[in-house]
């Protein structure tokens, strides 16, 4: 039997279909962050996005998010190298770390619902939209204690 590809691969040597299959919808990239101008320090918030489907935890409008949302982040393997932001149990962020993906993650697991069975999606946890919010001020109400 074969390796798996992501044990085998570099992020920049695998196709399309392998990198999109990385993600294991979790959806905390949809969640807005506060970063202190200060100290760099980043908040997390249960703030989505507009764009966010809060129960599959998937964007809306996955191939026109960028042109929608201008301040949505576009992964690439550098961006996945150098974001600090991005969580801790990430599938992107594992495998440029030569770590391997969670039991939970769709690929090993064969299911997108493991993720949130096993508690590590947003489900259930957003508590607005950025849609929701007139003021910036309104976010630090929603800013959360930990990375989700």
């Amino acid at each position: 039997m074969a390796e798996s590809f992501w044990k085998t691969k570099t992020l920049e040597e695998m196709d399309v279909a392998e990198w999109e299959s990385l993600c294991d919808g979790c959806g905390k990239c949809c969640l807005s962050k506060l970063e202190d101008e200060d100290t760099s320090d980043i908040y997390w918030t249960s703030v989505g996005c507009r764009l966010l489907d809060t129960e599959s935890c998937r964007c809306a409008d996955y191939p026109n998010r960028l042109a929608r949302v201008p301040d949505c982040v576009g992964l690439t393997p550098e961006k996945v190298r150098t974001l600090p932001w991005l969580p801790s149990t990430c599938g992107y962020r594992l495998v440029a770390e030569g770590r391997d993906l969670y039991w939970w993650h769709p690929l090993l697991s064969g299911s997108a619902e493991t993720v949130h069975e096993a508690g590590i999606s947003i489900r259930g946890r957003v508590t607005a939209l950025e849609t929701e919010l007139a003021e910036p001020e309104d976010y630090f109400e929603h800013i959360l204690d930990e990375e989700p």
